[in-house]
């Protein structure tokens, strides 16, 4: 036997040019593979997990199917690699009701480092590309302003973690449809830990895959956060000291490659926007707007913390807007920016109108002073947003002041933006910061000092309004307690730690604690307008024997498990059809991809 080249459809892409037939499944030819059931199923995997562990499981499989071949020797995958993604993507299998694959058997198939093995995985992720030779007698607070590509991105982000490895890590929160990982850069006293009090702030970048100047910006801050750090300059250290903060460059790394393939200066207004799955990410969030309207007229109705709709997980849900919602899970977000091109304007929610037929209405939340103040906060620290010329990028928002909102703008559902609002504790404006969408390299530099001391000075208003703790009597903290503003029909919840952060613009307020068997407490605060810190206010609560139905509050852990099961709804699942036979129902729904094959059936993929 000798090496041939690998003619496989569904594994062209792999890291390497030749495989060798018999393969590890003792397949004779090309044409044996790919009427198997072991071909159709990996060719088939990313509809069956819609895009869970995808493209790792089909690159794993073509390792078998189609194994690395060098001098005439076949090379086996690696062990290690098929233990981590069966750890991690068996309960996906599991949600389907579909066996583990025996030909993906870690033992049989696989080898150990010591045995000489290669990992099918490793184009995945990011390995650096050759760079460009830099002179040694740079400054450490060097910053190359160009376009980086997804790997020159993950280089430049682990180096920046690695050089400030005290303040800042990196890590993923899942990963794109065609399988990059979504980094993020976060800089904290602590790194990886929430802290009690500190607020957590976020920016992401390249939402639309060819609106890249948000993704540059991104990474260069987080090289200058990390370089004035170490400089000792104290509005850094102090932001840093006492924020925890998280910077996801680019949401859409897919799109991006499919833009920058058109090259800066160059590109249209649409090629890259989308993801691989041609999915527009700032229209694919749950429209929980249309039922904060309807809640709106109902006395007494909140409208914060409102459950995704089940009906919402019958479309088609990228992998990218899953891993932003289950982050928006772990973590208490405070404050974040979405940073998008094409215009020179800061909009604020609503994005979608009151009237679904209007499509330019202003539709304000019921924290619009708040949202508004946010919005200057990044305006009036941006030279040309502020500037009054209406002769320029950005112009016709100039009598607005650089900043509208959202709805008014243009009405659009299914935003990252209003799902922030109306899900969680997150308060999220959208910053386009300029006109071309993938501008020349040579603008960058200048792109990026008109936006520097916007991204901070917007940063520092996470610490605006209010802050706490919620306990009982012993200090027990209490999570998921409700704080009230009388007046604004949107309450926050606490943390774990029974923490919480209101965000507030000045003024006076009676402000409420209360959560489920506790009585409720009121305090009025009056925050002054040149207050630059939030104000501490904590609670203690007592218990009450009997818990007034009218004022019970379920729990946010338990709306999330009845009402918007993110973490236990089966995505996968088909509805049973009324009435059919209990022959059909047998076999799983899954079971007519492999229709087409009369015999060897894959039997090996049902449970016992």
């Amino acid at each position: 036997a000798k090496c041939v080249d690998i003619s496989l459809s569904s594994c062209t892409d792999v890291a390497y040019t030749q495989t060798m037939y018999p393969n590890l499944l003792d397949q004779k030819s090309r044409q044996v593979i790919e009427y198997s059931s072991e071909y159709i199923l990996i060719s088939v995997l990313h509809n069956l997990l819609q895009g869970e562990c995808n493209p790792d499981l089909r690159l794993l499989g073509c390792s078998v199917l189609a194994p690395q071949c060098e001098k005439d020797k076949v090379i086996k995958p690696c062990r290690h690699v098929c233990e981590h993604l069966k750890k991690n993507c068996l309960p996906a299998f599991d949600a389907i009701d579909m066996a583990w694959p025996y030909f993906l058997d870690c033992d049989r198939f696989f080898a150990g480092e010591e045995e000489g093995c290669f990992d099918p995985l490793a184009k995945l992720r990011g390995e650096p590309e050759v760079e460009e030779d830099l002179p040694s007698d740079l400054p450490a607070t060097f910053i190359q302003f160009k376009h980086h590509s997804y790997s020159q991105m993950v280089s430049v982000l682990k180096k920046t973690a690695s050089r400030c490895s005290h303040i800042a890590t990196t890590y993923s929160i899942g990963r794109s449809f065609e399988g990059k990982d979504l980094f993020v850069i976060e800089f904290s006293t602590k790194p990886g830990h929430h802290e009690l009090l500190k607020p957590e702030f976020k920016y992401i970048g390249n939402m639309h895959g060819n609106e890249v100047v948000g993704k540059e910006l991104l990474i260069y801050l987080a090289q200058y956060l990390c370089s004035e750090y170490l400089l000792g300059n104290p509005r850094i250290q102090n932001l840093i000291n006492n924020t925890r903060i998280h910077l996801l460059p680019s949401l859409n790394p897919d799109g991006y490659e499919l833009a920058a393939e058109e090259g800066a200066g160059y590109n249209g207004w649409v090629i890259g926007r989308q993801t691989a799955q041609n999915l527009d990410l700032n229209r694919n969030f749950p429209d929980l707007t249309s039922e904060a309207y309807r809640r709106a007229g109902i006395r007494g109705a909140r409208l914060d913390h409102i459950p995704i709709p089940q009906s919402y997980w019958w479309g088609k849900v990228a992998p990218e807007t899953k891993a932003v919602m289950k982050w928006l899970r772990s973590i208490p977000f405070v404050l974040s920016a979405s940073l998008h091109g094409g215009e020179l304007v800061v909009t604020y929610p609503y994005d979608y109108s009151r009237h679904p037929l209007e499509e330019k209405m202003f539709s304000p939340t019921p924290d619009e002073k708040m949202f508004k103040m946010l919005a200057k906060a990044y305006a009036d620290a941006h030279p040309v947003i502020s500037d009054r010329s209406e002769l320029r990028c950005g112009g016709n928002f100039v009598k607005r002041g650089g900043i509208i909102n959202g709805a008014e703008w243009y009405s659009f559902t299914g935003g990252m933006a209003d799902f922030n609002y109306l899900h969680t504790n997150c308060f999220e404006i959208t910053v386009e910061v300029g006109c071309e969408k993938f501008p020349l390299e040579e603008e960058l530099f200048t792109i990026w000092h008109e936006n520097r001391d916007a991204l901070l000075n917007y940063m520092e208003m996470v610490h605006r309004g209010i802050k706490g703790i919620v306990s009982d009597k012993f200090g027990n903290p209490i999570k998921n307690a409700r704080i009230s503003v009388r007046g604004i029909q949107h309450d926050v919840t606490t943390a774990v730690d029974g923490d919480y952060w209101r965000l507030l613009p000045p003024g006076t307020y009676i402000i409420s604690a209360q959560a489920v068997g506790y009585s409720r407490v009121m305090k009025r605060v009056t925050l002054p307008t040149k207050m630059k810190q939030a104000g501490r206010v904590d609670f203690v609560l007592r218990p009450v024997e009997a818990w007034p139905s009218k004022l019970l509050r379920r729990p946010m852990e338990d709306a999330y498990d009845l009402y918007d099961p993110l973490e236990l709804f089966d995505p996968h699942a088909q509805p049973e059809t009324r009435g059919g036979s209990a022959q059909a129902r047998e076999k799983p729904w899954w079971w007519s991809y492999f229709s087409s094959l009369d015999l060897h059936k894959p039997l090996w993929l049902l449970k016992q």
